[in-house]
């Protein structure tokens, strides 16, 4: 789990901040986006695809029932929650509904009295403007608000985007537990040509997502406690192929989904053993102008888990077992059991400081996309005979410390039975949802070292990929196949005065070959940088430039869709 930013740059220079943001250059996580990431990106992680890694607000995952590709559409002010974590493995398998490869989570942040408000504009005819700002009471009671909104041309003709956001929160908070109650909305428009499709169309998206979430969390020490949340979001999605094309009262891809879901977390420590149980039931629905093929437009999701963590001492340090199981089930699919297993020891000084090793797996349900598209016509093709996909994970972990360094190396071996994948098929003018057998091996490692003035974190992941079709004719892979084989990040910070402050993002790789990338080769280096200021006679004035993409790559980051260009704007905040 990582537990401290591991980006350096949480602005981005062609839209205002959004939780996605923060995943740009995360060296555990390959964002693969269209247009800004702001404005549609695919989180994948461990060699996953955007369909089979998920999201967890405080004690509840989140989910995207059309496709997956708008499950980081989250109207949330990213001052609002905490530093992402990454959970894979058996944190994932116990902690996360509905996903195989991982999950990225993020807790509810205490409101903090402050604010700020903050205006930019850069490359492309760009504006954008944002004020935040929360109190507290003396009662520990605590309300934050955020305005957003942003708008360009974009970097690419048809590129253009108009989002906004607005947020309010209210807070109880007490040395025990917090309480957290959240009202989010956001609309954005955007376009880009071969969005969704190789085919040179300019296509846009219009997406609209309410999402309402309470969170309660109670500590009561000693390793002792529990969660719980409820959530509804609505998102609705209008799609067109040709943003030009004239359209009749009834829109070709125009699609809504309501998720409501709740969760409940507990944990108890008893002398040496440390139990945790996990429930968990969502409840989703569609309705659409195209997904109407498939057998079901509603569903009904649970999860059950239990674990029990025995710890010991040991020479230098203790060792510890965890085992466990989960329960994934659904009124319209078998429901299936999955063991989790693990074992470590943690070392109280020297070079190696913990190990482990462990074995979890992990099922999920197809999306509506995939189930309901016609599987003859159309753009999208999909399959109402998707069923479960279920995965295994086998993996070795180590901490080191050396040196100033702390590093975190995991290798792994994940095998995703009946996983679902986009394909293409040479003269066919579709994308086709496909089950596929894949088979990952995995090395990542991560490296922090902070010196009085600067901060470092460095990254490296290398992933081997095998694939079987199960007979199926394709010729390119959208999705599963589309993958790093090797990407180096480097996150950057300097200080360079008390008032001046660089910081710099960097991401290097070497991709897996495509037939469907078309422009910009298997390898890219990508940077974005900011520089700040703080000028001594304003107090709480900052003076930005941002900078993303700085050396204008075209390289394809999804195969097919052109990329973003280079993008530079300022801006001007004032905090309290």
């Amino acid at each position: 789990m990582v537990t401290a930013p591991a980006v350096a740059n949480l602005a981005p220079a062609g839209a205002f901040a959004m939780p996605v943001t923060a995943l740009r250059y995360e060296p555990r996580i390959d964002l693969q986006a269209r247009n800004l990431a702001e404005a549609q990106a695919d989180i994948t992680l461990r060699g996953g695809t955007f369909e089979t890694t998920g999201y967890r607000l405080g004690a509840l995952s989140l989910a995207d029932p059309q496709t997956g590709h708008y499950l980081t559409e989250l109207p949330l002010a990213p001052a609002m929650l905490g530093v992402p974590q990454i959970l894979a493995g058996a944190e994932a398998a116990l902690g996360v509904s509905n996903a195989t490869a991982g999950a990225v989570a993020q807790g509810w942040r205490p409101v903090a009295t402050g604010g700020f408000v903050s205006v930019g504009a850069g490359q492309f005819a760009l504006r954008r403007a944002e004020i935040f700002g929360g109190a507290v009471s003396s009662a520990g009671l605590g309300l934050d608000v955020g305005l957003s909104r942003s708008q360009s041309d974009g970097a690419v003709r048809f590129g253009d985007h108009d989002f906004n956001r607005a947020t309010v929160r209210l807070q109880s908070r007490t040395a025990a537990s917090q309480t957290d109650a959240a009202l989010g909305y956001q609309g954005k428009r955007f376009g880009w040509p071969n969005l969704y499709t190789p085919f040179g169309s300019p296509e846009s998206e219009n997406l609209q997502t309410l999402l309402l979430a309470l969170n309660h969390r109670v500590e009561l020490g000693a390793d002792n406690g529990w969660e719980a949340a409820v959530v509804h979001r609505r998102h609705k999605d209008d799609y067109a192929f040709n943003r030009f094309a004239p359209l009749g009262p009834v829109h070709p891809f125009q699609h809504t989904t309501w998720v409501t879901a709740g969760a409940a977390e507990g944990r108890w420590r008893r002398a040496d053993w440390t139990f945790l149980t996990r429930g968990e039931v969502q409840t989703d629905r569609i309705a659409s102008t195209s997904l109407t093929f498939g057998r079901y437009r509603s569903r009904v999701l649970t999860k059950a888990a239990a674990a029990a963590r025995r710890e010991w001492a040991v020479d230098g340090g203790r060792g510890w077992l965890r085992l466990g199981s989960a329960r994934d089930d659904s009124n319209r699919d078998d429901g299936v059991w999955l063991p989790v297993a693990e074992a470590g020891r943690t070392f109280y000084s020297g070079l190696l400081r913990g190990a482990r090793v462990g074995y979890a797996e992990t099922s999920q349900l197809p999306s509506y996309t995939a189930l309901n598209a016609s599987p003859a016509s159309g753009l999208f093709r999909g399959n109402a005979g998707l069923g479960r996909s279920a995965s295994r994970n086998l993996e070795a972990a180590a901490t080191v410390a050396a040196a100033g360094w702390s590093i975190e190396a995991v290798a792994f071996m994940r095998r995703d039975d009946a996983l679902v994948d986009w394909t293409f098929r040479r003269g066919v003018t579709a994308r086709t949802a496909n089950a596929v057998d894949v088979r990952v091996t995995g090395l990542e490692w991560v490296a922090r070292r902070s010196w009085s003035g600067f901060d470092v974190v460095l990254g490296h992941t290398w992933l081997g990929k095998g694939a079987d079709y199960r007979g199926a004719a394709v010729d390119a892979s959208f999705y599963a196949l589309n993958h790093a084989r090797h990407r180096v990040t480097a996150a950057i910070t300097a200080r360079l005065t008390p008032r001046l402050e660089v910081r710099v993002d960097n991401s290097l790789r070497w991709q897996a070959p495509n037939l469907l990338r078309v422009i910009g080769g298997d390898r890219a280096i990508h940077t974005a940088a900011g520089l700040y200021f703080r000028p001594e006679s304003l107090r709480g004035v900052e003076l930005a430039v941002h900078l993303d993409n700085a050396w204008d790559e075209d390289f394809q980051e999804v195969p097919a869709v052109p990329a973003a260009g280079r993008q530079l704007s300022f801006s001007v905040a004032r905090r309290w």
